[in-house]
């Protein structure tokens, strides 16, 4: 069945939600005019940053959260439940839609399609009083915001840039960049272009020769250190920014419909700054690998490189880990020009699935 109407409207706005290296890890089976399963997967099994399917089951509540928020513009309640017999890496979650007279176009349907992430150096401006107490009130009762700004925001810089080499010499990783980078082009429908990354020409032209195998990467990574991208694309953003903030949880996530849920916070924020005319950028990597050494979970088989984790875990103990809360998201924040380049969807004809397809 194809939608129409209203459906058909939600639907092209849906396909704009966020996920991990612009994945879309979903697909839409259209069962009638009020009722679509939407068929999700996690990257586990070949996602180093996903080990867990936490990240991924993140998107998947921007993507439900993205789908209540254009259903608010048709006067239409949306309910999803999770099916309770899908496997926790094939979640599958009925979507309805109910006509409800409380319900009211939300302001942020405009946001969905502007929304994008500027890796480049944003306005060092502080964020308002209003600003920041708008986005706290976004993400709901259930989370708090911790701000890093200031001189602190050098400590948070510098936590990315560390991060970043480790990242930077762990072969499974390269895996996920060398899968997901999308080179001569700044738009993408299903990757993320080069473009993007924040780095200048010429450390693009280098990236993209070493990028072809992982011997050509190591031998750039022993000659010439990592120092070059980390500072372009970590500790130059870190510092040009109005804030880090840390999302937190109120309670400690507990499995796949609380991680889901903090999606949904996540898109909130997300929505609400760029309705507020800001931009924003994921920084995940201290979240999921502290949260790899805490679990003493192998995520990869290079000498030396858990240690360099745990190492991280102690420096991010301090500055993301402490006061109360859990946190589930980080990133960095600010006023400045629209990125350049982007990542864009698939088109909806290639996210719907026919019904008992795979």
């Amino acid at each position: 069945m194809k939608p129409q109407g209203p459906l058909l409207q939600i639907l092209e706005l849906a396909r704009w939600a966020p996920s991990g290296d612009n994945t879309q890890p979903w697909r839409f089976e259209v069962l009638a005019q009020d009722h679509v399963a939407v068929h999700c997967h996690d990257t586990r099994a070949d996602t180093v940053y996903d080990l867990d399917g936490h990240p991924s089951q993140i998107s998947v509540g921007a993507l439900l959260e993205t789908m209540r928020i254009a259903a608010s513009s048709h006067g239409l309640r949306l309910d999803a439940v999770r099916r309770p017999d899908s496997p926790v890496e094939r979640p599958v979650f009925d979507v309805r839609l109910t006509p409800d007279a409380a319900v009211t176009p939300s302001e942020l349907v405009e946001s969905i399609v502007k929304r994008s992430v500027q890796r480049r150096a944003m306005r060092t401006r502080p964020l308002s009083a209003t600003e920041k107490r708008t986005l706290e009130d976004a993400v709901g009762g259930a989370y708090s915001i911790s701000w890093i700004e200031g001189r602190a925001k050098f400590k948070a810089a510098r936590l990315m840039y560390d991060n970043a080499r480790l990242r930077l010499t762990m072969p499974e990783a390269f895996e996920v960049h060398r899968r997901i980078i999308d080179w001569g082009t700044d738009r993408s429908p299903d990757k993320v272009p080069d473009k993007a990354l924040g780095v200048d020409p010429g450390t693009l032209i280098l990236m993209k020769w070493a990028m072809v195998n992982w011997k050509r990467m190591s031998t750039i990574n022993t000659l010439m250190g990592t120092w070059a991208p980390r500072v372009q694309m970590d500790l130059i953003p870190g510092l040009a920014c109005a804030a880090h903030f840390v999302l937190k949880a109120r309670h400690a996530p507990q499995g796949i419909d609380d991680y889901v849920e903090a999606g949904r916070a996540v898109q909130r924020f997300w929505l609400t700054l760029t309705h507020l005319g800001l931009y924003m950028q994921p920084e995940m990597t201290p979240l999921i690998f502290s949260k790899y050494v805490r679990e003493n979970r192998i995520f990869t088989q290079t000498p030396g490189l858990h240690e360099a984790a745990a190492s991280l875990r102690a420096q991010a103990e301090e500055l993301v880990f402490a006061g109360t809360g859990h946190p589930v998201y980080m990133g960095r924040i600010g006023a400045g020009p629209a990125p350049r380049a982007r990542s864009e969807r698939q088109p909806l004809e290639f996210l719907l699935q026919d019904r008992g397809a795979p």
